[in-house]
């Protein structure tokens, strides 16, 4: 019971609680209802106030015009007295006057932007439009300074550093009206600055590089450049010791302009490379880019450094450009070699067909001055190109090489052409065999002087190309002495065999005497052709002999014979063997030794022994064949058919293979063939 009547209790403080907050709202919604109708009430009186502050903001707007009013009234006087003082050139009350007015301008633009009043915008603008020619008339007189700058540091710098300071003041106004940016003015941001780096720049472009250079070949070409040269060096010195101290340091004036002759005559050489330059212009633009332009003459001079340095602003001419223009100037020398070469070649041709014999040196070789053009020629252009670059020289190097080799080639053509005119008349050239002994000369001092070619001097290799070309060359100089030797040999080869020569004559003497008279002339050459051609001679002279034991002319008919032919060719072996070695070819050299072999062929009186002579015979001289032999059996003239059947046996059993070292002697001769049976009698035709 206590307990029900607590929360009885309980309960009616809780309704007595919200029986009071009830009134309270009843209140505060009566308090509210009346000052909702008291703000009803003062409502227009708000609208009242509205008006007034509409009034005073065209009132504050009024009096800033009537503040302006004497302003903008004497505005076109300032025009015209500001435009005054540009024409008297004083620019920097020019310029104060016109800051002033385009402040006042850019004041009413910026209230009026702040207003959107965008109309009357354009009324301003149109008022103020005398600015526009003003700041045109203002910045063609400081272009006009600017770009004569380099002449005015020199001769009155105040009007080139009152320009600066126009121009710096604007950089200013620039600066401050980017950085508050809520309105920019019309015509800004002038950008000046900027702008007199432009005309800076181009005034010297415009100045030294104004067009390719029209004269782009010898001397007007190296006058140009060394014109360039001059102006460049004398203007940065200007520069340097001048316009420095005119201009703030942060223009970093001397930079830019260095700058801009590096980037301008870098243009420059690539208008000029566009042109057909001759060797001579390549050459000199190479050498003023690469080695003019960094030198103390030019880049490096003295009164320029240390300020001045051109390294990091990258090579005057690319990788690129160099090594195409060094691939032109080859090309261009290579023409002119070749025509010089040609040149020498046809003097050359011309001498061999004089009256007198060739020129000789002190010891007595038969010389011409071939070589000495040829090489002097080569060696002169590889030098000149060392003095531009290692890879020009390489590449000037490996062109003379091919030329050279190119050469051999037509001195080739050159001496098969003169061999030609002799065989048609072999009195022409009177001394043929005397400027063949010359050219083989040349050819061996040709040799010796390739090497000192390279650039690099401990390189003395010769390329294998072109010690091919001379072998050949030598090759067919000696293949023609020995044919005029051969022509000669030949009406004395035919007398053998022969009865006549068998009994004894003076063939061999004659032989002896005319391989004496050809190594006279051999004596004309340098060893290590002389022997040479002495071993060339004897050899053919051996083939010659043997061919005409083989041509089936005479055979043996009886013991005697055989024993005269063979006393014979001992004789005529022993006189041709003692004449070479008197001439000083080693017994060990000469091939006539085939001779005395095959004498022992002829010797042997027993046939059936020729088997085992016969492979001692090819055993030495491996080349032989069965036709060789066979000619040699029949000469004999008492071999039977069975016997020679088993000495060609006896050879097929027993093949030989040619060594190396082995020097060729019976593959050269070629035996007749064999006369075929035939069932008819030989008779006239009917």
């Amino acid at each position: 019971q206590s307990t029900v009547q607590s929360y009885l209790e309980g309960v009616s403080a809780g309704l007595e609680q919200l029986r009071s907050a009830a009134q309270e709202v009843q209140s505060v919604c009566q308090d509210l209802g009346a000052a909702r109708w008291a703000l009803l009430d003062i409502a227009e009186t708000f609208q009242g106030l509205q008006q007034m502050r509409v009034l005073v903001a065209e009132h504050v707007q009024l009096a800033s015009v009537v503040q302006l009013l004497p302003q903008l009234f004497s505005v076109q006087e300032v025009f015209s007295h500001t435009l005054q003082l540009l024409h008297g050139q004083h620019l920097l009350e020019a310029h104060a006057e016109l800051m002033m007015m385009e402040h006042l301008r850019d004041d009413i633009l910026c209230q009026l932007h702040l207003r959107g009043l965008s109309n009357a915008q354009t009324t301003v603008l149109a008022y103020f439009g005398g600015l526009q020619e003003l700041n045109e008339s203002l910045a063609k007189q400081l272009w006009d300074i600017v770009a004569n700058s380099l002449r005015l540091v020199r001769e009155d710098p105040v009007l080139f550093v009152t320009a600066v300071r126009i121009i710096e003041r604007e950089e200013k106004i620039d600066d401050t009206l980017l950085l508050e940016a809520n309105f920019l003015p019309p015509g800004r941001p002038k950008g000046w600055k900027q702008k007199f780096y432009q005309v800076l720049q181009g005034a010297i472009t415009g100045t030294h590089f104004n067009g390719t250079c029209r004269d782009a070949e010898g001397p007007g070409l190296a006058r140009h450049l060394a014109t360039l040269q001059k102006n460049i060096v004398s203007d940065l010195c200007v520069v340097k010791d001048l316009m420095v101290q005119c201009v703030p340091a942060h223009y970093n004036i001397l930079s830019v302009c260095t700058e801009t002759y590096h980037q301008a005559l870098t243009s420059h050489l690539q208008d000029i490379l566009r042109e057909d330059l001759d060797k001579q212009g390549l050459f000199l633009l190479l050498e003023w880019a690469l080695r003019v332009y960094h030198s103390p003459e030019m880049m490096g001079h003295p009164d320029l450094l240390p300020e001045v340095d051109v390294s990091a602003l990258g090579p005057l001419m690319s990788p690129e450009l160099v090594d195409q223009t060094e691939r032109k100037y080859v090309v261009k020398v290579k023409a002119s070699v070749f025509e010089w070469m040609q040149k020498t070649l046809e003097v050359e041709f011309k001498e061999w067909f004089r009256e007198e014999e060739p020129e000789t040196d002190h010891q007595g070789f038969f010389q011409s001055a071939l070589p000495v053009t040829v090489m002097k020629m080569l060696n002169e252009n590889i030098q000149v190109a060392s003095w531009i670059t290692d890879s020009l020289q390489q590449k000037v190097y490996n062109m003379a090489l091919e030329e050279l080799e190119a050469f051999l080639g037509r001195l080739r053509e050159a001496l098969v052409q003169c061999g030609k005119e002799h065989q048609k008349d072999r009195t022409l050239p009177k001394h043929y065999v005397s400027y063949l002994l010359a050219t083989l000369n040349n050819i061996l001092t040709l040799s010796s002087s390739i090497s000192s070619l390279h650039p690099d001097n401990t390189h003395r290799e010769v390329p294998a190309s072109l010690r091919a070309a001379l072998d050949r060359t030598e090759k067919k100089a000696t293949q023609l002495l020995l044919e005029e030797l051969l022509l000669d040999l030949q009406p004395l080869c035919l007398q053998l065999p022969s009865r006549k020569w068998l009994s004894g004559s003076q063939l061999v003497s004659s032989m002896c005497e005319l391989i004496d008279k050809y190594a006279e002339d051999f004596s004309h050459v340098r060893r290590p052709t002389c022997t040479l051609l002495l071993r060339e001679s004897e050899l053919l002279v051996a083939s010659q002999y043997l061919r005409a034991l083989m041509q089936k002319k005479m055979v043996c008919k009886s013991e005697e014979e055989r024993v005269q032919l063979s006393q014979r060719l001992l004789q005529d072996a022993t006189q041709l063997q003692e004449l070479f070695c008197g001439l000083g070819l080693e017994q060990g050299q000469q091939s006539l030794e085939a001779v005395f072999a095959l004498r022992e062929l002829i010797s042997l009186k027993d046939p059936s022994l020729l088997s085992l002579e016969v492979l001692g015979f090819v055993t030495k001289y491996p080349d032989v064949s069965d036709e060789h032999i066979s000619t040699l059996l029949e000469l004999r003239g008492d071999v039977s058919k069975e016997v020679r059947h088993m000495v060609l046996e006896m050879m097929a059993q027993h093949p030989q293979v040619l060594p190396e070292s082995y020097r060729p002697i019976f593959s050269t001769i070629l035996v007749p063939a064999p006369e075929l049976p035939f069932c008819i009698r030989k008779g006239k035709c009917a």
